[in-house]
Parts: structure tokens; C-alpha cells; sequence
């Protein structure tokens, strides 16, 4: 049997097989057009992806939210912010 070629077998069993040969072959995925980055690049690769999904979730966030959302989430912030109170030395 070819690992991630033809279909998909019935079979429980050979479901099973199928599966962990595809899973630990060293082929590279038929539908992965983009390279997997090197070890040491990966921290940095991962880091740049969360900093994009960050930059686009605000402002997607801010076109979604009505002026009143806005007021009542930034009169949250700013009471946490600021609302803060000392701690009693006893």
C-alpha cells in the first residue's frame, strides 16, 4: 500500500495502518506547497505568525464593534487599570 496516494481504506485496521505510515513517513504532504522552517528559524517563524493574527484581530475588532461596545470595553479597561487599590500593611 502507498502512503497518501489513492483512497483512504475501509477497512478499520488498515485505516489505522494507513494512518501512522502517513503520519510517519518522511514524504512530504501532497497538499503542503509551503516548506515546513528549519528547527532554529521555528521560534521565530511561530512568533511572526502571532504577531500578524494580532495586528489583523484588532482591527477587525474595531470595524465589528459598535461605539457603544467600544465605550463599555474601554470603561472595563480603564476601571481595572485603575481601580487597583493598595495593599494594607498590618
Amino acid at each position: 500500500m502507498t502512503v497518501g496516494k489513492g483512497k483512504r481504506p475501509r477497512d478499520p485496521n488498515q485505516l489505522a495502518k494507513w494512518l501512522v505510515d502517513s503520519s510517519t513517513s518522511d514524504e512530504p504532504l501532497s497538499g503542503s506547497s509551503t516548506p515546513l522552517p528549519s528547527a532554529p528559524s521555528l521560534s521565530a517563524y511561530m512568533a511572526a505568525m502571532g504577531r500578524k493574527g494580532g495586528q489583523i484581530g484588532g482591527k477587525r475588532r474595531l470595524l465589528t464593534m459598535t461605539p457603544e461596545a467600544r465605550k463599555a470595553a474601554a470603561a472595563k479597561a480603564a476601571g481595572v487599570r485603575w481601580g487597583k487599590t493598595e495593599k494594607k500593611a498590618d
